[in-house]
């Protein structure tokens, strides 16, 4: 919502928007464009008379300012429906789906769109690091867009992606999540067959095939040419190196379009650029072009971002809130850094992890850190309902269940040495961890060096 805000900033409306805790990077950008921020959803918010409310998802009936808009009749739209009628109509639409890798897929497709000179709008879901700015628009007849599986309001219980219709289609992976509006997941697979249902025949489908429910997906049914990652008739990767540095040669089938040395670690982000470089391609990208873009981009604020260096202790800050994507980013992290100790901390905050759907998998994706620390509210809107030490006591003594946020970061001060990484995992702002972590072990560090 927040990057659909700038689109219609840069259209040249007067925006404005409520929320409640809006928090960086998006509040930063939203003030720096001149986006008036209203915290809550006071009812009298009304009196600004807008053209039109643009509604998303986290607003739920019994909403004060919903209820005003419903009760006073005024005209309203949901967020993805007014980006697919008002900003998408006559672009080549690129959307990238999946239940990983959307924004730092979504943000290598803008950056080696932008290389090839064909400067591209784009709406993602973070902030990519080349850009600066979640959403931008261009007045390109190209359009990249982060497609999410996530429903699209209160009174439309489609994906947001059914609103987008691309003409070129990423599907990276698929699995369950969204336990809060999903039952199981067959039905996420028939939301995105309605998204692969409007892609035209003269679009094409960029498919990881060797995921099963993708699989079944295009089984029942698909109408445009399409290309596979991950299999060797298809996109693929040969003669990986990884550790301080990462790369590998691209290959489609036979074809090989020379070696990239990629910024980010981890087989996810090899798939990730595979993808970009496919779906450019579509658009004639030369591939040879998009590699040499791939290896200077710089990645996305918050997947394995350094927030800061304090006493010899790295301290990352990532977006990870499901376990598949928890256990990629730890095993990304220690490709980079080898043998030395990895500390996370973790914050289940989504709804996904509130009502405990995929808590027995936690143990499992927290494996290859050398110490856990899970923070779990007991009280508020992000309160679990679930006891994390339970959860976790599969993995014993190395990790620790801690219920205030100022404990968490003394306990991992306490046992972080120089040479550590701590790597922090959260959807949200995790009551600001990052700075009070990084305050903290420059004061220990202070101490010791006065001592």
């Amino acid at each position: 919502m927040g990057g659909l805000a700038l689109l219609a900033r840069a259209a040249g409306h007067r925006v404005t928007g409520c929320d409640v805790n809006v928090y960086p990077p998006m509040s930063d950008q939203l003030r720096a464009a001149g986006i008036d921020l209203i915290e809550g959803f006071d009812a009298r918010q009304l009196r600004l008379r807008p053209d039109l409310f643009v509604i998303g998802n986290v607003v739920t009936r019994g909403n004060p300012l919903m209820e005003a808009i419903l009760d006073a009749g005024v005209a309203f739209i949901s967020g993805p429906q007014w980006v697919g009628e008002h900003l998408l109509r006559g672009c080549w639409v690129l959307a990238v789906a999946g239940t990983h890798g959307k924004t730092t897929t979504s943000a290598m497709l803008a950056w080696v769109l932008d290389a090839a000179g064909m400067a591209p709008s784009f709406l993602i879901g973070g902030v990519p690091q080349d850009f600066g700015v979640s959403a931008r628009s261009c007045g390109s007849s190209y359009f990249v867009i982060e497609a999410d599986e996530y429903d699209t309001a209160f009174f439309d219980k489609r994906s947001k992606f059914v609103h987008y219709f691309p003409r070129t289609a990423v599907l990276n992976n698929l699995e369950f999540d969204h336990a809060d509006i999903f039952p199981d997941l067959t039905a996420i697979e028939t939301q995105f067959h309605h998204l692969v249902r409007g892609v035209p025949a003269s679009g094409r489908l960029i498919v990881n095939e060797t995921d099963d429910a993708l699989k079944r997906v295009l089984a029942r049914g698909c109408w445009s040419d399409r290309e596979a990652i991950n299999v060797d008739r298809g996109w693929h990767a040969v003669d990986v190196v990884e550790g301080e540095e990462h790369e590998f040669d691209v290959r489609y089938g036979e074809q090989q379009f020379g070696r990239l040395k990629l910024p980010l670690a981890g087989a996810h982000n090899r798939a990730n650029a595979l993808a970009a470089i496919a779906a450019a391609r579509h658009v004639g990208v030369r591939p040879e072009t998009a590699l040499e873009a791939l290896a200077k981009f710089t990645g996305v604020k918050r997947r394995l971002e350094v927030r800061g260096r304090r006493a010899g202790v790295v301290v990352y800050d990532d977006f990870a809130h499901h376990p598949t994507a928890i256990a990629t980013t730890i095993a990304g992290l220690r490709k980079r850094v080898g043998g030395a100790r990895i500390l996370a901390v973790l914050e289940p905050r989504s709804n996904t992890m509130k009502i405990g759907a995929v808590k027995a998998a936690l143990p499992g994706s927290l494996q290859g850190a050398d110490r856990v620390f899970c923070y779990g509210a007991r009280e508020g809107k992000y309160a679990l309902g679930w006891e994390p030490a339970e959860a976790l006591a599969p993995l014993g003594a190395k990790a620790v269940s801690l219920h205030q946020i100022d404990a968490l970061v003394d306990a991992v001060v306490a046992e972080a040495r120089a040479g550590d990484h701590v790597l922090v995992m959260s959807n949200g702002g995790f009551g600001g961890v990052h700075a009070k972590l990084l305050a903290a072990l420059e004061e220990r560090d202070a101490q010791a060096r006065a001592a």
